[in-house]
């Protein structure tokens, strides 16, 4: 077992923002997102307010140095132009005041209205200049898809400033889940339709019709990430691999994961995961991060699995490395803190 300490800096560690999360939940209920429930149970709920002492508390215990912010879902999808772009604004003033309070623990990525294109894109270079690291979005806004063109401008200023973009899950169309994700009960339908299943069809196809629609080649420079291993992709790479024939791109799907494409494990910890992902992918690709506070692993559970990396590199890599490189965050001190 790997037992020397190691500095962790998770990517994937949600919060929720009040007025937001008040909006989606007065929504009518034929446009409210069915998966908010998922942000009550048991303690989550205030553990996605605590941007505080709790949380700092628990990062401590987890041996978390650092964690990068971000919305917890449905953030500002399915809201009216208007109030996604008021409340994006809220949402990342407050992000840069917690990340101010504390600066040597946090950093956040931004939260967009792409209800309104224009915005989002403007919106991301007001962040940036907040001093936000990233963005956070999901693959679909009422119906138009993450690769509609109107996000076009979007994707230049993420790959001009070198912002890359987390694609979180989202809760699956209600046509999908009443064909797919129906008939075995509220809770068993919910749970297929979300975090056992169709969050990660979800999340997957966004970044294969992203790849699918050139975005990658018109954007070379442009950095994503994908959580839960990949949401996918990483086990079925070469069959996709026909779809990037079929459209004629000037990559395989495997090069646009190998080049575009950071993995975070979300929390799911398991030898098996990195076993497979460092087959199709490199070292220097993986994340970490705890899902915070939806996954909750222990440090004992992040030591042991930390152990499961083929060499030094590979771990400090996968535990700090690579976030400070994509995020540009700073060195790590003498003493080994962020």
């Amino acid at each position: 077992m790997y037992d020397a300490t190691e500095v962790l800096i998770g990517i994937e560690e949600h919060w929720v923002h009040e007025g937001i999360d008040a909006a989606q939940r007065s929504l009518p209920p034929d446009r409210r997102d069915d998966s908010l429930v998922l942000n009550e149970h048991g303690d989550v709920r205030a553990r996605l307010t605590d941007t505080g002492p709790g949380r700092l508390a628990s990062m401590d215990e987890q041996g978390v140095a650092m964690q990068v912010l971000s919305l917890a879902p449905p953030g500002t999808q399915g809201l009216d132009p208007a109030d996604a772009v008021a409340l994006s604004r809220d949402a990342n003033d407050q992000a840069a005041a917690t990340i101010a309070a504390a600066p040597d623990r946090f950093r956040a990525m931004a939260t967009l209205p792409l209800a309104d294109p224009v915005a989002a894109a403007a919106e991301l270079e007001r962040a940036a200049r907040l001093g936000l690291v990233g963005a956070m979005v999901h693959g679909r806004t009422g119906d138009v898809l993450l690769d509609d063109p109107r996000f076009d401008d979007l994707w230049a200023v993420a790959a001009e400033s070198g912002h890359p973009v987390f694609i979180h899950p989202q809760i699956p169309p209600r046509a999908v889940r009443a064909a797919s994700y129906s008939g075995l009960g509220d809770g068993p339908d919910l749970a297929l339709a979300t975090f056992s299943w169709g969050w990660h069809l979800e999340a997957g196809t966004a970044a294969l019709r992203l790849m699918t629609s050139g975005v990658l080649d018109r954007h070379p420079a442009l950095q994503l990430v994908l959580g839960h291993w990949g949401e996918l992709l990483l086990f079925w790479h070469d069959r996709a691999d026909g779809l990037a024939r079929m459209a004629r791109l000037d990559r395989t799907v495997t090069e646009y994961l190998r080049e575009n494409v950071w993995i975070t494990a979300s929390g799911m910890l398991d030898p098996a995961m990195l076993r497979h992902a460092l087959e199709v992918t490199t070292a220097d690709r993986l994340l970490f991060s705890t899902d915070h506070p939806f996954q909750q692993p222990s440090s004992a559970a992040i030591t042991s699995f930390l152990g499961a990396f083929p060499d030094d590199d590979a771990r400090h890599a996968f535990a700090s490395g690579n976030a400070r490189r994509l995020f540009h965050l700073p060195s790590a001190q003498p003493d080994g803190t962020v």
